[in-house]
């Protein structure tokens, strides 16, 4: 599948999907890495090491360092695939170096959890 860049770079691992909008300052440990919103539906899941797939980030922009965090901690998305690129989340995985695409609906919604992926953020694809 094609994808729109948002961050160059490639990365291979386990797709981890959410419904829900992440909120990064509010919702995500920098430390340990795991979801800590209790109403969110990936609550208490580490999303290190793993293509991390959600809708769009929510929240303050505060939460770009989060995501900075995560990598300087070593528990960061390896990948991130969103349908729409905040300005948080964008700029958080362009500190990071970690690769973030957009993906259209159809294919957004064809990712299912536990799927292996490369994410090419180079060429713009999903393999």
């Amino acid at each position: 599948m094609n994808v729109k860049i948002i961050v160059r770079g490639k990365a291979k691992g386990t797709v981890l999907c959410a419904e829900n909008p992440v909120n990064f300052l509010g919702g995500v440990d920098k430390l340990t890495g795991r979801i800590r919103d209790e109403n969110h539906d990936l609550f208490d899941k580490f999303v290190g090491g793993k293509i991390l797939v959600f809708p769009k980030g929510i929240g303050s922009s505060v939460g770009a360092y989060t995501i900075y965090s995560l990598k300087y901690n070593k528990c960061a998305p390896l990948a991130i695939i969103c349908l729409k690129a905040d300005i948080t989340t964008a700029s958080g995985c362009a500190i990071s170096n970690i690769p973030l695409v957009v993906a259209e609906k159809k294919d957004y919604e064809s990712l299912k959890e536990g799927q292996e992926i490369l994410v090419d953020a180079i060429e713009g694809k999903i393999l």
